[in-house]
């Protein structure tokens, strides 16, 4: 039990400091090679762009679980207490919608990508490993998702009120 708790709450950190690590290591070993010894590593700058390009995928779902993504809240600030929280259920129920949408068309397109066997130039690494980033990412927000949305429909049955900079979060 202790695991899945610890799972669910650095699930998305532990994916994106390996990723950025791994960036981070074969860029400066891509500079080094380059300037210093005077070759460069071929591979290098597509591993890099496939770990930036997981790397922002996951950060939809970190953004999610940490209520950071972006909105506009002018309407939200017309609003007050148990409006306000009406209002983010409406929003994640439509931000849930758009993201199994992507899961599941996103997971159509990385399969038959990965069926294709289009391998990638330098690293031949299957694409379909590639395009499962959107797939992924979506799973996981829309788990984030229904956790905010839990708590929210918590907090409406229970009739808390909400302060005025106050936004319902799962953490």
């Amino acid at each position: 039990m202790k695991s899945i708790r610890w799972l669910n709450r650095y699930a998305e950190e532990c994916m994106m400091v390996f990723l950025l690590s791994v960036m981070v290591v074969v860029i400066s070993a891509q500079i080094i090679m380059r300037f210093i010894l005077g070759s460069s590593i071929g591979w290098s700058e597509e591993l890099a762009r496939y770990c930036f390009i997981w790397l922002v995928f996951i950060g939809i779902s970190y953004g999610v679980k940490k209520q950071r993504h972006i909105s506009i809240d002018a309407i939200y600030r017309l609003l007050k207490g148990k409006q306000r929280v009406i209002l983010h259920i409406i929003v994640n129920l439509l931000f849930l919608a758009f993201a199994v949408i992507l899961l599941i068309y996103g997971g159509k397109i990385s399969t038959q990508i990965y069926l294709w066997g289009q391998s990638s130039p330098a690293l031949q690494l299957n694409m379909g490993l590639v395009y499962m980033a959107a797939p992924v990412s979506m799973l996981l927000t829309s788990w984030r998702i229904i956790q905010q949305l839990l708590q929210q429909f918590q907090i409406l049955r229970n009739g808390e009120i909400l302060s005025e900079d106050e936004r319902p979060s799962a953490f």
